[in-house]
């Protein structure tokens, strides 16, 4: 759903593109990453400069930016990747705290989290502020354009998550907005496998199902002592019959259905704000969109956060009730 922006120049709009590029593993050239980011951004949210996290420099390691102490103590460097270094990822603040790390697509963190992208924000964005950050550190790594399989592309964000993680800590996972197509996974929550010949922009790959791969995610995460919590997908502004759109048989069902094959705390946020915004109409719901339906606003990104913070508080076992505010 990383789409470009209505009313971005032509020069903006390439740039937009060769990022997205970049996330799919299309450039290493860090010069030419480097032209595509050097428009002006505006300045951060409040909500951002609440979080107990610190942005990587595009210039340097992560480590050598917010320094080892901000690492497990089994990992002294993250290697700068010249791909993706624009995205500029934040990494715990205090390695002595506790973390929430996030690891999903633009509707978790839209370009560099800033809302420069047409004014997009990811509920990630705004989750800082319902914890307390003096105990836990905040840490929104999700990636737009990715999806449950490409996030976990050998060598990229996931391992690059998986590095920060610690005994006690906690993983957000939510996927499935761009798990569809012949980059996505196979549907449903089997053991199916098909091979897949080399296209013009992707090699050969043995691809699985969308719920296949979240169990790799859940099992990556509890292999490191840390609690990953799944999250469905969140809802695409599509209404029908005066009601928000929502999937009987998709992403959303095989995240609930994995998470119950797992054992895992599962947070659906694609009912939970799928029945708020059909109480509040399409009037009131549009202007949390920032674009025709898929990303939402800085107001809509807050309220997704109250959601999902709610959607915390009603867990069973919540391994983050100590840290709310």
């Amino acid at each position: 759903p990383s789409s470009g922006s209505p009313g971005r120049s032509d020069s903006s709009t390439a740039g937009w593109a060769s990022r997205k590029r970049a996330i799919a593993g299309g450039i290493s050239d860090a010069a030419t990453l480097g032209k595509a980011t050097s428009r002006r951004r505006p300045p951060r949210s409040p909500a951002i400069a609440s979080s107990s996290a610190c942005a990587a420099d595009s210039r340097e390691t992560i480590a050598s930016v917010c320094t080892t102490s901000a690492l497990p103590a089994s990992v002294s460097l993250i290697p700068r990747d010249p791909r993706t270094v624009w995205l500029r990822l934040p990494v715990p603040r205090d390695r002595a705290l506790p973390s929430l790390l996030l690891a999903g697509d633009s509707t978790v963190r839209q370009g560099q989290g800033d809302g420069a992208e047409g004014g997009q924000w990811g509920w990630g964005d705004y989750l800082a502020p319902h914890f307390d950050t003096a105990k836990i550190n905040v840490v929104n790594r999700a990636v737009g354009g990715t999806g449950v399989r490409s996030f976990r592309a050998p060598g990229g964000h996931w391992e690059n998550l998986l590095a920060l993680v610690k005994p006690g800590d906690t993983v957000m996972i939510q996927f499935g907005h761009n798990d569809n197509g012949a980059r996505g996974p196979l549907k449903g929550v089997g053991e199916e496998v098909e091979e897949r010949p080399a296209a013009k922009d992707q090699p050969a790959a043995t691809v699985r199902t969308f719920g296949w791969y979240l169990r790799q995610y859940i099992a990556d995460v509890r292999a490191r002592g840390a609690t990953p919590i799944i999250c469905s997908l969140v809802p695409r502004k599509i209404w029908k019959d005066g009601k928000i759109s929502r999937s009987a048989d998709g992403h959303a069902v095989w995240a609930a259905q994995v998470a119950a094959a797992e054992k895992t705390a599962f947070v659906d946020l694609h009912e939970l704000i799928g029945l708020r915004y059909d109480a509040l109409g399409a009037d009131k719901v549009n202007p949390l969109f920032a674009d025709e339906h898929t990303h939402t606003s800085a107001a809509g990104a807050e309220l997704s956060a109250e959601i999902v913070v709610a959607g915390l508080r009603s867990l069973p076992e919540n391994p983050l009730a100590p840290f709310l505010k």
